[in-house]
């Protein structure tokens, strides 16, 4: 429903207001944050939009945990907070939060991350940069029809950035310039 509004259009197969927008390139995904980033409600907010790194998602996935997922290590639980191994998208917040009250961060769709794919770097780093530059963007989160293993916080995709298909969206980060 946000992207129809911010965009005019829903590129999504499975089409639904609460639905993830999917079938969308890196490119569509960074000019939604800086449409919804210019709206007047968002500029007098002082809200600014934009894909997050591989880092940030990470992060924002793990809520504080260590663990294969962000509720534990028991991918038994996976369905309690995530879509996989299914055949289409869903609304939205219709599973488990994570412990910092985020939805969907496994499965559901993969998610367009800022960062070019790379190497990790070697040794021990706190919010690390991703490759300056590359041929293919980073895909968090895995998606609906894969099964548990791809929609660990640590699981990560790649995909050329002009790619659009069904199980690949994204979710943006806000921060404020005020």
């Amino acid at each position: 429903e946000q992207y129809q509004k911010v965009m005019g259009k829903n590129p999504s197969e499975f089409k639904g207001p609460q639905n993830p927008v999917e079938k969308v390139s890196w490119a569509e995904a960074v000019e939604f944050c800086r449409k919804l980033s210019a709206m007047p409600a968002e500029k007098t907010s002082g809200h600014v939009y934009r894909l997050p790194t591989e880092a940030e998602w990470e992060y924002a996935c793990r809520s504080g945990t260590t663990t294969a997922y962000g509720f534990g290590d028991d991918a038994s639980r996976l369905g309690d907070y995530g879509w996989f191994d299914g055949a289409k998208t869903h609304p939205v917040s219709e599973k488990k939060p994570n412990a910092w009250g985020l939805y969907d961060m496994h499965g559901g769709v993969y998610e367009w991350c800022q960062d070019w794919y790379g190497a990790y770097p070697s040794g021990s780093a706190t919010d690390p940069t991703g490759a300056t530059s590359g041929s293919v963007r980073v895909n968090r989160g895995g998606g609906w029809l894969d099964d548990a293993r791809y929609c660990r916080s640590a699981g990560r995709s790649r995909n050329s950035p002009g790619v659009r298909n069904c199980i690949l969206g994204f979710r943006v980060l806000r921060s404020s310039i005020k």
